[in-house]
C-alpha cells in the first residue's frame, strides 16, 4: 500500500486561492480540516447537519482571519435535488471548486449483520456511502473547471478488511473503496483531478466513542494528527497521485 510522506510540513500558503468543500465539518476530523485548511489559505465551504456547529467553526476560521462559508445539510434525508442545489449554488457563489473532502460518517455501534434494524441500514449507507456518491457526482463538472483538483474520501480499516460486527457502516465503507477505485479508473486520462480515499486510523472522535465506549478517549490521538495528510491529499503536492488507498 502506498505511504504518505513522512514528516510533511505544509507551506503556509499551501492551499491560498482555493476553494474546497468539507462535509462533516461541525466536528471531529471535518472541523479539524476545515481549520488546517483555512489556515493554509482555502476558501472553506462547511457542510453539514447541526447549524450552531458550524457557525463555531465558521467563527473559529473568521478570528483566525480565514475565509469561509456554511453550507446547512442533512445528509441522511438529501435528494438528488439537494445536491443539485448545492452544487449550483458553489457554481453561483465561487465558479469553481479545488477539492472535496467526504468526513461526514453515521455510525451508531458495532453490531452482527443479523442485527441490523432496517432503518440503520438505510441511514448508513444513505449517509456513508450514497451521500458521498451523490455530492461527488453533483461536484464533478465544478472540479473539472479547476486546474488542480482532489476528490478524498475518509475511510476506515472496517471497508478494506473483512471484520466481525462491522455492521452496515463497514459495508457501506466498502462500498466507497470500490467506489473510489472505479471513479480514479474512469477519470485516469484527467491529470488534474485526483481521487483517493484515506483511512486516518483510531482518533479522538465521537465514531470512535460509540465503538468502543469502555476506552479512555486520551488514548487516541486528535483528530488534528491527521490534518498534515489531509493538507498533503488536498494540495499540488500530491499531484500525479490518484486511485490510492492510503
Amino acid at each position: 500500500m502506498p505511504a504518505l510522506p513522512a514528516s510533511y510540513t505544509p507551506a503556509p500558503d499551501l492551499l491560498q486561492g482555493r476553494h474546497l468543500l468539507i462535509t462533516g465539518a461541525g466536528d471531529g476530523l471535518g472541523r479539524a480540516a476545515a481549520l488546517a485548511c483555512a489556515r493554509h489559505g482555502a476558501t472553506v465551504i462547511l457542510l453539514g447537519r447541526t447549524v450552531a456547529k458550524l457557525e463555531a467553526v465558521y467563527d473559529e476560521i473568521g478570528a483566525a482571519g480565514g475565509a469561509a462559508a456554511i453550507y446547512p445539510m442533512n445528509l441522511a434525508g438529501a435528494t438528488w435535488a439537494d445536491y443539485f442545489e448545492l452544487a449550483s449554488t458553489i457554481e453561483r457563489e465561487f465558479g469553481r471548486l479545488d477539492g472535496l473532502l467526504h468526513c461526514a460518517a453515521h455510525f451508531k455501534a458495532y453490531t452482527p449483520l443479523y442485527d441490523v434494524e432496517p432503518k440503520e441500514w438505510i441511514e448508513s449507507l444513505q449517509v456513508n456511502l450514497t451521500a458521498a456518491f451523490a455530492l461527488t457526482r453533483h461536484c464533478l463538472p465544478l472540479l473539472g473547471q479547476a486546474p488542480d483538483a482532489s476528490i478524498v474520501f475518509v475511510s476506515d480499516r472496517q471497508g478494506r478488511d473483512a471484520r466481525a460486527f462491522g455492521g452496515a457502516y463497514a459495508v457501506a465503507k466498502a462500498g466507497v473503496e470500490q467506489m473510489a477505485q472505479i471513479w480514479a479508473a474512469e477519470l485516469r486520462s484527467n491529470a488534474r483531478l485526483r481521487i483517493n480515499t484515506y483511512d486516518p486510523g483510531p482518533m479522538r472522535s465521537g465514531t470512535r466513542l460509540k465503538g468502543y465506549p469502555g476506552e479512555p478517549i486520551e488514548h487516541s490521538p486528535l483528530p488534528d494528527a491527521a490534518t498534515p495528510a489531509l493538507l498533503w491529499l488536498l494540495g499540488p503536492d500530491s499531484r500525479g497521485t490518484s486511485g490510492q488507498r492510503l
